[in-house]
């Protein structure tokens, strides 16, 4: 099971009453039992409708992290959640691929985030304010959510209203000029089950030991249901998050290594600047048919928006590394744009239970029907002033000989999908799981390709059009065989496959220098994986174990074309191998702890001629680990205490040798309830002040922020 919430704690504080006979009173016992902390309720199902056992009995790894977590780590950001996962790296965004970029089990997962089972395409940061909890998925998982999802996905989980009434409020005051105020409100309007939710976001704040990265942004997310605990529920729910943030493209490569300089030098402009805005619409109609009939229909409108200008640090000469560091210059790769993304989807599931004589299934039957579109304008500044590279200067103002617009580009997908899912269970201990899905995904992508601007911000001559028409037609498939001894334990030995189409970004803009479309109709990356698992409670369920060795394999992966210089071809193998350690919740009635490892060996196993075939791929540690622990030391006084390590990486996938070394980072908690509706907590981050690179490119490298103090102030004002 899954602890999700600040954890319960129970201690037998008891004077054993006598009564005239010597006998135990066991009345009296009940009584004087104190209760430490906070109750916490114990998850141990996803969040997913795909899925119809326990997560105990899921054949497949799923790693989550909770809301109650993300606050006791003071987690402001989806990527700061993803870093606490040892399955999960993190690349720097690059022009068009803005937000967040997460790479599992080796593999890049950037087009893999969802938001309550529903793909969230939109290129911006995350926060988690209106989230319950974050599901890592880790495997291919084409079946259950069509294209992507080599090496995983990324499930976000929102707060839905409840029958109950809340008032909590969150104030976070943070070094690096930081605050952060979030609500969450929920009112029951009616014993019909009407309920409403409300929750709001304000953030602005700097990043500590760098100069100029600077992140301000807002939210809110008001959701309203009907009929909650009847035999129709429904919800409707708005999520609105806006930033306008000062973009950090971090540190040069020098070498093979990241520029040795100061980790605040900032290579940019103070005005630079990433604009993004997100608008989600969603409705849900859940429909009890019977007990164990159930159908769920969601329909989602979502429109993303983002402007920016951006600064990426270069060294260009090619005798760098001799030469001392302060007669180097920085080139600044400028690159400026604006898209708009729009998406329109409708999902039907329906859940049943059938029974064929000893037999029994759990059958998921769904489809999905979805059209998305992107509008995105590239360019870049000529004629940019370099910079020092030990002495950058971001003041100065922003100046170019010409902003060139460079292309031009529309890209609409279309998804058609079907799909099922079955748990057989044979009997008590065995289950079969078997699943399939059909996907048809057509493209139609056209851009208009300019010469070059006569004058600043005129997109000059129409250099050329393109246009690509493409139609996949894709069948994945997941089966599972699984044993269970006990109902406290599961083993499995599991398959499931993935594909990438070409234009899975809703884009053929394979790179965003040379804005190629170097894989313009190209069928689709096939992968697919082999796992086999244990899982299992202990201490009467308060404690989750699992632990996984796993291979996935990208069997035609996109290499370059020896017969057409700068376009692609299938040729390529990558393959992944390891095992992987997850525990959860209670090991003593003090302490919650959460704590994961996973080991990784990664091979280029088959690349293009003349490239180095056996080189590990990009953005996978061969070790990595996290652990949270959080010890209960008096009723309203808790200690936690937090430890992350990430192995050497590399940026690139061709043996080149760009790598950045391996980092612990040690985090720690203090937490007083004040009152019972007031709460006191102090986190310091990175206590050691570590200098560390949090996301890597292959062009740029991120350092991560210095030590960070926050000191939070929970309300809870009661309804």
């Amino acid at each position: 099971m899954l602890l999700g919430g600040s954890v319960l704690f129970a201690q037998d504080r008891v004077a054993l009453a006598q009564d005239d006979a010597g006998q135990q009173s066991a009345e009296q016992l009940l009584e004087e039992v104190l209760v430490i902390g906070v109750n916490r309720e114990l998850i141990d199902e996803s969040t997913l409708n795909r899925f119809t056992e326990p997560l105990r009995d899921t054949p497949q790894q799923v790693t989550s992290i909770s809301a109650d977590v993300l606050d006791d780590r003071v987690i402001t950001s989806l990527e700061d959640a993803l870093r606490t996962m040892p399955s999960v790296t993190l690349g720097a965004g690059e022009f068009s691929w803005q937000g967040n970029n997460p790479n599992i089990r080796g593999f890049n997962a950037r087009d893999d985030m969802y938001l309550d089972g529903i793909r969230d395409f939109g290129s911006y940061a995350r926060d988690p304010f209106n989230l319950e909890a974050v599901e890592v998925l880790l495997g291919p998982s084409s079946m259950l959510f069509g294209r992507g999802s080599t090496g995983g996905a990324v499930n976000q989980a929102t707060k839905q209203p409840l029958l109950d009434d809340i008032t909590d409020v969150f104030v976070n005051i943070g070094s690096n000029q930081t605050l952060r105020t979030t609500m969450d409100v929920n009112r029951e309007l009616s014993r019909d089950g009407a309920a409403f939710r409300l929750n709001a976001l304000a953030h602005t704040g700097e990043v500590a030991d760098r100069n100029g990265a600077q992140a301000q942004r807002y939210g809110i997310a008001p959701s309203l249901a009907l009929g909650l605990g009847s035999a129709t529920e429904l919800t409707l729910s708005y999520m609105k998050q806006t930033a306008d943030d000062r973009p950090d493209y971090g540190l040069p490569w020098l070498g093979t290594q990241p520029a040795p300089v100061d980790r605040a030098s900032f290579y940019g402009f103070d005005s630079d600047y990433l604009k993004t805005d997100a608008d989600i619409f969603t409705g849900r109609l859940i429909r009890h048919q019977s007990d164990v009939t159930t159908a769920d229909f969601r329909v989602r409108y979502a429109q993303y928006s983002r402007e920016s200008r951006i600064t990426e640090p270069l060294i260009t000469d090619p005798d760098a590394p001799s030469v001392p560091l302060e007669d180097l210059s920085v080139f600044r790769y400028v690159f400026f744009g604006d898209s708009e993304e729009t998406m329109l989807t409708a999902q039907g599931t329906l859940t049943t239970e059938l029974v064929t004589g000893s037999v029994v299934h759990s059958l998921v039957t769904g489809f999905e029907f979805s059209t998305e579109q992107s509008e995105p304008t590239f360019g870049f500044g000529i004629g940019v002033p370099e910079a020092s590279l030990v002495q950058p200067v971001s003041s100065i103002p922003f100046s170019a000989t010409s902003v060139e617009t460079r292309v031009t580009a529309d890209t609409r997908g279309d998804t058609t999908a079907l799909y099922a899912l079955d748990t057989i269970k044979f009997s008590d201990a065995w289950q079969l799981v078997a699943g399939l899905r059909w996907d048809r995904f057509e493209t139609d992508y056209n851009a208009e390709r300019f010469a070059g601007s006569p004058t600043p911000f005129n997109p000059g001559d129409v250099a050329g059009i393109e246009s690509f028409d493409q139609s996949d037609e894709v069948v994945s498939y997941r089966a599972a065989l699984v044993y269970k001894p006990v109902i406290e334990q599961t083993w499995y030995i599991a398959g499931s496959t993935s594909f990438n189409p070409s234009a899975q970004s809703l884009s053929l803009l394979s790179t965003g220098r040379g804005l190629g479309t170097n894989n313009a109709l190209l069928d689709p990356e096939e992968n697919r994986s082999l796992e086999a698992g244990f899982k299992t409670d202990l201490r009467d369920g308060d404690l989750a174990f699992s632990a996984a060795v796993f291979e996935t394999t990208k069997t035609n992966a996109r290499v370059a074309d020896p017969n057409r210089p700068g376009f692609n071809t299938l040729g390529g193998e990558l393959r992944a191998r390891g095992f992987s350690v997850d525990v959860t919740g209670l090991p003593s009635p003090r302490m919650f702890v959460q704590a994961g490892y996973m080991y990784l060996d990664t091979e280029v196993v088959k690349a293009a001629a003349g490239t180095a075939e056996g080189a590990p791929l990009a953005n996978a540690p061969e070790h990595s680990l996290s652990a949270w622990l959080d010890y209960q030391v008096s009723e309203p006084l808790d200690f936690g205490f937090g430890l992350r390590y990430v192995g050497e990486q590399f940026a690139q996938n061709n043996g080149q040798g760009k790598t950045i070394p391996d980092y612990w980072l040690l985090d720690g908690m203090v937490r007083y309830n004040w009152t019972d509706r007031t709460t006191v907590k102090l986190n310091v981050t990175n206590i050691t002040n570590e200098y560390y690179f949090g996301n890597l490119h292959p062009w740029h490298v991120i350092p991560g922020p210095g030590t960070t103090v926050t000191l939070a102030l929970n309300f809870s004002l009661g309804p």
